[in-house]
């Protein structure tokens, strides 16, 4: 199996001295799923009712604009949330550590005892982790409040679920827009392709086979359109 990283000094150095930027592989995945599976709902319960391809491309693409935006602002919204609880959680251990210093060190003694420290090395950690309250606090948001040791990003996390939405969710419309023999037929297969391949690049961040997350989201996707499809056919003028 290959490393994942390098080991030595100076590599292990660079990476948790560096910069890191919060991964929006989550938003990414999430947006794409959405987009491929909402317009696809849209584009089959529309044939499903017999209705014309002028109605699928007017309301795929609104809802490609429209609901995207909304999954965008929605979350947006959330991780604002979760920042600004972040914030007021900072402030409280802030003051805390201001008006109670004592209890708060025994806090992250109790903290570094559950690592596995004691005896003298848990004492002298206990203390020099103490001497840096940006050290001290941040230990507190993982393991008292358990939060993600970097801030989240609201404005970066609705931008890569904007983005995933509206690519994957074209790909539905595009055999209506560009005017494709059997349109519909080619629809499914691009569509299921789409749910396959972002099931597929799901896995570069699981332990799932990759060929097994592809078919767990073609799942997920097709029943979603399925269902559409069955729905708008009992709207079927015929």
């Amino acid at each position: 199996m290959d490393n994942e990283h390098g080991h030595s000094p100076e590599e292990v150095a660079t990476r948790l001295t560096g910069d890191r930027q919060t991964s929006h592989i989550k938003d990414m995945i999430y947006g794409g799923i959405d987009g491929a599976v909402t317009t696809f709902a849209i584009v089959a319960g529309v044939e499903g009712a017999g209705l014309s391809h002028t109605i699928i491309v007017a309301l795929g693409l609104a809802n490609i604009i429209a609901d995207g935006f909304s999954m965008a602002a929605s979350n947006y919204s959330g991780t604002k949330a979760e920042l600004d609880d972040r914030k007021r959680i900072i402030e409280i251990e802030e003051r805390h550590i201001t008006e109670n210093p004592e209890g708060e060190r025994e806090e992250l003694r109790q903290i570094l005892e559950m690592r596995g420290l004691s005896g003298a090395v848990l004492e002298q950690a206990t203390y020099e982790i103490a001497q840096n309250k940006e050290n001290w606090i941040g230990l507190m948001l993982t393991d008292e409040y358990g939060l993600a040791r970097d801030e989240p990003a609201p404005l970066r996390a609705a931008i890569a679920t904007f983005v995933a939405f509206l690519i994957a969710g074209a790909i539905p419309l595009l055999p209506f827009v560009l005017g494709l023999p059997n349109p519909f037929i080619t629809c499914i297969f691009a569509t299921l392709l789409t749910f396959f391949l972002i099931g597929t690049g799901k896995s570069r961040w699981s332990l799932a086979k990759w060929w097994r997350s592809g078919l767990e989201t073609l799942l997920i996707g097709g029943t979603a359109a399925l269902l559409a499809y069955g729905v708008g056919g009992l709207f079927h003028p015929g």
